[in-house]
């Protein structure tokens, strides 16, 4: 039986994407774990995150798992949610600014106050609720996904200048921003998969599914 690892750190909804994983596969071994050898083992890895960003490169650092994730990078699918995606780029302006695991290129920027709609009607920041995810090019993680589904979102940051290369959907809030990422065996959402129901159980299916090179 295949198996995925959710890196447990001490930030994440790990009992809601451990569910969701669970639901979205069933001949799949979901271990959530912080063992360095339990993760660098796995067939492929999930690194979660919620919270602020300095919490969670200061938990990673602390725990060594900011090297462990590293090595899972190099060679083994590895699906970075919310905060998860934010850190394996290399700075965030979040708490003052601080360096991330620099695995991705761009950085992590604020939402700027005073964001409209298109009918004037003010934006409220964190971006929290429902919101489409527009797929720009062909990847497996969209797979049987439709254009323009909505996901799940909840962040005050986002990500830029990452190049429209490893850029694989956009959303809008309202300008349009990254929300997925891919980089060879590396893929990154902005969304919640395990909070997005029918469209997120898709993804986190097309992700177990995926050998992180085609």
């Amino acid at each position: 039986m295949a198996t995925v690892a959710v890196i447990d750190y001490g930030m994440g909804n790990l009992h809601s994407i451990e569910k969701a994983l669970k639901t979205a596969s069933a001949h799949t071994d979901v271990i959530v774990s912080a063992d360095k050898d339990t993760i660098l083992s796995a067939d492929r890895v999930v690194f979660p995150g919620v919270g602020a960003i300095r919490d969670c490169m200061n938990a990673l650092h602390n725990t060594g798992l900011d090297d462990t994730i590293k090595q899972v990078a190099k060679d083994k699918p590895l699906l970075g949610i919310c905060i998860g995606m934010q850190a394996l780029l290399q700075h965030s302006e979040e708490n003052g600014g601080i360096d991330c695991l620099g695995i991705l290129p761009g950085n992590v920027v604020r939402f700027p106050k005073g964001l409209k709609d298109s009918s004037k009607n003010k934006l409220k920041i964190p971006h929290m609720g429902w919101n489409e995810v527009n797929s720009l090019k062909e990847n497996p993680l969209f797979k049987k996904i439709g254009q323009d589904e909505r996901f799940y979102f909840v962040h005050s940051y986002y990500v830029d200048n990452v190049g429209n290369d490893i850029t694989i959907a956009t959303s809008k809030y309202p300008k349009e921003f990254p929300c997925a990422l891919r980089f060879k065996n590396i893929v990154a959402v902005q969304f919640h998969p395990e909070k997005s129901q029918h469209a997120g159980l898709q993804l986190l299916t097309n992700f177990l599914n995926w050998d992180g090179q085609s």
